[in-house]
């Protein structure tokens, strides 16, 4: 029924005065409640309910940024980027064009599609099967990382090795478990990529990727908790009419031993050593100045000895004319020997290197 007191109202003024009763009412609610329950209750549309879930009018949802789903995946972080691993795959692809064309006897076009990070769960769950998940571990890390190579690739590569005929696409056969022969031919490549990855990654550090074990379940191929990040690079094989796609991926526990080393800029167009400045650094060093001395012997004594000195002070060495004179670059003793005269100068015959501090000891 309508309230008596809102008639001859106009629609404006009507929509006031219901939103100051309801404004009277939640204040009274607020003081001390509604002894009597008769308060009354804010019940939710359908509209508004379908807004709030982050669904459009005619039911689609309108995206995972909306509602609800805003808030369930506010959880999802950006992890930070490594610049340093964006050069350290590049390097991985050049190397792998090369190592897999000797391998295949083949040409091998290598391509790096993406590098993205993705939590360890979701990615395992969406693998296309069937597929080899080859499940690595970095030796001096002391971690796991996986590569999966997908059904295209697997077969693309037996053909190849067993002598399939070019200009005919690889026979799937799909819905069977893979042979012996093939796991072992994949194991093979995955051995000559795992090479490859740790010659990639031995200018920024040192490490062995060596191969653990050949998965062909998901399940199985677990390495880190579903929600851990990780780092998922795609790489795209193509043999000419034939390939497929090799996916690694190193969760984030990982790399985190060379986490700061990863973080820096990459500036230039070298990685690593760099042998033409190391050949002309050396021809210089060659080259350089440096100053000799030559240290008759050495005392010690008191300060005030030594503010007490006057010309005409004298200071008694205790080396005779036949002992050997070190000579010293810096503070580095490099060579003994007798000291003479040459040409109406004093000069010193070295007659043998001079001992190591270890050895004077």
């Amino acid at each position: 029924m309508s309230d008596p007191r809102l008639d001859g109202l106009s629609e404006e003024e009507r929509l006031a005065a219901e939103w100051a009763a309801l404004a009277e009412e939640g204040s009274g609610d607020d003081a001390g409640g509604d002894a009597g329950g008769g308060g009354t209750t804010r019940v939710l549309n359908q509209d508004e309910i379908d807004s709030l879930l982050g669904f459009d009018s005619d039911g689609a949802g309108d995206g995972e940024n909306s509602g609800i789903m805003a808030l369930v995946n506010s959880a999802l972080v950006n992890y930070e980027r490594l610049p340093m691993l964006e050069v350290v795959f590049d390097r991985l692809v050049r190397m792998m064009s090369t190592s897999l064309r000797n391998f295949t006897s083949d040409n091998v076009e290598v391509s790096l599609d993406q590098i993205s990070s993705v939590r360890f769960g979701d990615y395992l769950n969406s693998i296309p099967l069937p597929a080899m998940l080859s499940v690595f571990k970095a030796e001096e890390w002391d971690n796991f990382g996986l590569m999966v190579v997908d059904s295209a690739l697997i077969y693309s590569i037996v053909d190849v090795l067993l002598g399939g005929r070019r200009g005919t696409a690889a026979m799937r056969i799909e819905g069977r478990p893979y042979t012996t022969i093939e796991r072992n031919l994949v194991e093979r490549m995955v051995h000559v990529v795992l090479s490859d990855l740790s010659a990639a990654f031995d200018p920024l550090s040192p490490v062995t990727f060596r191969f653990d074990r050949l998965e062909t379940n998901p399940r199985f191929a677990t390495i880190a908790r579903p929600a851990n990040a990780a780092v998922l690079a795609k790489l795209r094989i193509d043999m000419e009419d034939r390939g497929g796609r090799l996916e690694l991926l190193i969760p984030y526990a990982t790399l985190e031993p060379v986490r700061e080393l990863l973080l820096q800029m990459f500036m230039g167009e070298k990685f690593g050593r760099d042998s033409i400045w190391e050949t002309h650094l050396a021809s210089e060093l060659w080259m350089t100045d440096v100053q000799i001395s030559a240290v008759l012997d050495e005392i010690t004594m008191p300060l005030y000895e030594v503010l007490n000195w006057r010309v005409g002070s004298r200071i008694l060495l205790n080396a005779a004319p036949d002992e050997f004179v070190e000579l010293r670059c810096g503070d580095v003793a490099m060579f003994e020997g007798r000291m003479g005269r040459k040409g109406g100068q004093i000069a010193i015959r070295i007659d043998r290197e001079a001992p190591k501090t270890e050895d004077r000891r």
